[in-house]
C-alpha cells in the first residue's frame, strides 16, 4: 500500500540525511529527519545499505522519492564524485529503482537540488530565469531556465569549478578544478593554512582578516568570485542571483563586493538575493523533487511498525 508520505534522502561526502513529508506539504519541511555519517572510507555501497535500512525505520512504501547526490548523473550512473570509493561511477539509479519498486524516484545533484529548494520554497520562488551559486566546500552553480533547473546535455551545466580564470592554470584533462582551487570553502582552508602555518578555516579566515596576509587572500578570492558571476549574468541574463552554501556565514563581506560587479559589469544587472536554506538546502531539494513526483491520491499516511 502506498503512503501519503514522501522520502527524502540527501548522499553528502560525509553525512546523509533522509526525511519524509506529507505530499503536498506547502513548505517542504520534514516530519522526521535520520541523520548518519556516510563512512566514505568504508566505500559507496556501505553507505547506500545502510542508508536504505535507515529509511526503512521511517517510512514504507513512499508515494514518490527525491534524492540529492553529490556529483553529476549521466547515463544512469554518478560521475565527477571521487571523494567516496566507488561511487563515481556508480549505477545509483538502478539501486534506487531496485529498492523503491514502483515508486517514482527523481535524482539530481546537490547543487541543482538546493537551487529546487529555493524555486520551490524561497529566494527563487516565481523566478523565470535565474543562478543558484552555491559557495561551500566546493563551488558549483545551477541554472534556471523557465522556472526549471536545467541538467545541461551531459548533466553538467554549472560546473563553474572547472573554469579557467587565465591562461596558466591547469584544466580538467590535468585533474584540476582551477577555479574551485581557488574560489571555495575547502581552498580558502589550504591557502589560509600555508600563509598562517597552521590548520584554519574558512569561517575563521574572516574572523581573521584584520590581518594583511589574510586580509589580501579574501580580497583577492571575493574578487575572482565577484568577477565569475558577473561573467556569468552577462551570458545568462538572468532576473535574480541566489547565493547559498557554507561560505555565506560571512555574507556581508561577499554581497556586497558581488552586487559592485553586477553593477559594474553586467548591462541589466540582475536581483542579488541570499539563499532562504542554509544548512540542509540539497535535503529540502531533494524533498522539493520527491514532491513533484508524487502522484496525486495517494493513501492515508501509515508508520512502519516499531
Amino acid at each position: 500500500m502506498t503512503d501519503s508520505r514522501v522520502l527524502a534522502i540527501d548522499f553528502g561526502g560525509t553525512k546523509i540525511a533522509i526525511a519524509t513529508a506529507a505530499v503536498g506539504s506547502p513548505d517542504g519541511r520534514p516530519e522526521a529527519t535520520l541523520r548518519l555519517r556516510t563512512l566514505g572510507e568504508s566505500g559507496a555501497m556501505q553507505a547506500v545499505r545502510r542508508t536504505f535500512e535507515a529509511a526503512r525505520t521511517l517510512l514504507t512504501g513512499p508515494a514518490a522519492v527525491g534524492v540529492s547526490t553529490f556529483g553529476v548523473l549521466r547515463d544512469g550512473r554518478v560521475r565527477l564524485a571521487p571523494n567516496v570509493p566507488g561511487w563515481d561511477g556508480m549505477a545509483l539509479p538502478a539501486l534506487l529503482r531496485a529498492e523503491f519498486g514502483d515508486a517514482p524516484v527523481a535524482i539530481d545533484n546537490d547543487v541543482n537540488a538546493g537551487a529546487a529548494a529555493e524555486l520551490h520554497w524561497g529566494a527563487l520562488r516565481g523566478v523565470d530565469v535565474g543562478l543558484y551559486i552555491n559557495l561551500g566546500t566546493g563551488l558549483a552553480a545551477a541554472l534556471v531556465v523557465g522556472g526549471r533547473v536545467v541538467p545541461g546535455a551531459h548533466g553538467a551545466a554549472g560546473e563553474i569549478g572547472y573554469l579557467r580564470d587565465n591562461d596558466t592554470d591547469p584544466g580538467f584533462a590535468d585533474g584540476h578544478a582551477p577555479l574551485e582551487d581557488i574560489v571555495s570553502g575547502v581552498a580558502l582552508s589550504r591557502r589560509g593554512a600555508a600563509l598562517l602555518g597552521r590548520p584554519v578555516t574558512a569561517a575563521e579566515l574572516f574572523e581573521l582578516r584584520t590581518e594583511p596576509g589574510v586580509a589580501r587572500l579574501l580580497d583577492e578570492t571575493i574578487e575572482t568570485l565577484s568577477r565569475t558571476i558577473a561573467n556569468l549574468c552577462v551570458v545568462v541574463d538572468p532576473e535574480r542571483v541566489v547565493l547559498a552554501g557554507g561560505m555565506m556565514g560571512a555574507a556581508e563581506h561577499i554581497i556586497p563586493r558581488v552586487a559592485a560587479a553586477l553593477r559594474r559589469s553586467v548591462p541589466f544587472p540582475p536581483a542579488l538575493a541570499k539563499a532562504r536554506f542554509a544548512d540542509d538546502a540539497p535535503l529540502v531539494g531533494a524533498m522539493a523533487l520527491a514532491q513533484d513526483s508524487a502522484p496525486a491520491g495517494a493513501a492515508p499516511a501509515r508508520r512502519p511498525d516499531r
